[in-house]
C-alpha cells in the first residue's frame, strides 16, 4: 500500500519548500522558509516512527546542516545532493540509511555506467537509490540534473526501470514540472511507475491533499509512495496535516 514519505529539503542551509523547476545558481521561487533547523525535521520524524524520508541538499552551503539531520534520526533518513562515489561513504557513516545519486551517473549528459559501478562499490545496492526525477517532453519523461535544469537522454521508461532496479534499492523521482506547484500529481508518470518499478519508488511533486495519497495508492497498485511536501502544515501548507499523513500510514500500513 501507498505510503507518505517525509522529506527535509535544505537550500542555502534553510529548511524550504520551493517550486523545483524554479532552481539555478541565482536563487529559487520559495513557497515557505521554515524557522526550524533541519534536525528539529529529524527529531520529529523520529518521534513519530516516519522512516524512508530523505534530506536534499540543494546547492551548497547546506552540509552541516544535512549532517545534524542525518545525526538527529540515524538510519532514518535518506541522503542526497552531490553525493558522489567519493563522498557516499561519509553521508552513510554519518547516519543515513542510503544515499541518493543522480548528477553524478551522467558524464557529458550521457548516463556512465562506469560512474555506477564506482558508488555502487562504496555502498552496495542495498544503500544506494537512484533518483530518476524528470521532466516531460514530446518524446516522454527524461531524467533531469543539474538541479532539474539539464534535461538528459535518458528516459524514465519501462525499459529503464526494469535495467536500472538491479542496481539499486529504491527509486527516488520528483516530477519537477509540477514539484512546488500543488496543482495535482502527474497522474501519467505515477502509472508508469506503478506498473514497471520492482523495488520501492517514491514520488514527489504536485500533491496537495489526502486525496493524493488516494489517487496514487489507486493508481499504482500500491507500488508507489508519495513525497508531500509544499502542501504539509509543517512548512506552512493548507492542503493537508503531518497527522492525517501520520493516521494514513497507520491505516494502509505495508501488507
Amino acid at each position: 500500500m501507498t505510503q507518505f514519505r517525509p522529506c527535509i529539503d535544505l537550500h542555502q542551509g534553510k529548511v524550504k519548500q520551493i517550486v523545483g523547476g524554479s532552481l539555478n545558481d541565482k536563487g529559487a521561487k520559495e513557497n515557505f522558509i521554515s524557522e526550524h533547523d533541519a534536525s528539529y525535521y529529524a527529531s520529529l520524524y523520529r518521534e513519530y516512527g516516519l522512516r524512508g524520508g530523505h534530506v536534499i541538499a540543494l546547492g551548497k552551503g547546506n552540509k552541516t546542516k544535512s549532517l545534524d539531520a542525518l545525526k538527529a534520526y540515524p538510519q532514518g533518513l535518506q541522503f542526497g545532493g552531490g553525493v558522489t562515489a567519493r563522498n557516499a561513504t561519509e553521508f552513510l557513516e554519518a547516519g543515513a540509511s542510503h544515499v541518493i545519486v543522480t548528477s553524478f551517473l551522467f558524464e557529458n549528459d550521457e548516463f556512465s555506467w562506469d560512474r555506477l559501478d564506482k558508488i555502487k562499490r562504496q555502498t552496495g545496492t542495498e544503500r544506494l537509490i537512484l533518483d530518476l526525477s524528470c521532466r516531460r517532453t514530446e518524446s516522454g519523461w527524461r531524467i533531469a540534473t543539474n538541479r532539474w535544469q539539464t534535461v538528459t537522454s535518458t528516459q524514465v521508461n519501462k525499459e529503464n526501470l526494469i535495467e536500472l532496479a538491479d542496481h539499486c534499492d529504491e527509486f527516488l523521482i520528483h516530477a519537477a514540472d509540477v514539484e512546488g506547484l500543488q496543482s495535482g500529481i502527474d497522474d501519467e508518470l505515477v502509472t508508469l511507475l506503478g506498473s514497471h518499478c520492482s523495488i520501492p519508488v517514491t514520488y514527489a511533486g504536485g500533491a496537495r491533499s489526502i486525496e493524493d495519497l488516494q489517487k496514487v495508492n489507486l493508481l499504482s497498485n500500491g507500488k508507489v509512495d508519495l513525497t508531500i511536501g509544499s502542501a504539509l502544515d509543517i512548512f506552512g501548507g493548507q492542503g493537508i496535516t503531518l497527522e492525517e499523513c501520520i493516521e494514513w500510514n497507520k491505516q494502509h500500513a505495508k501488507q
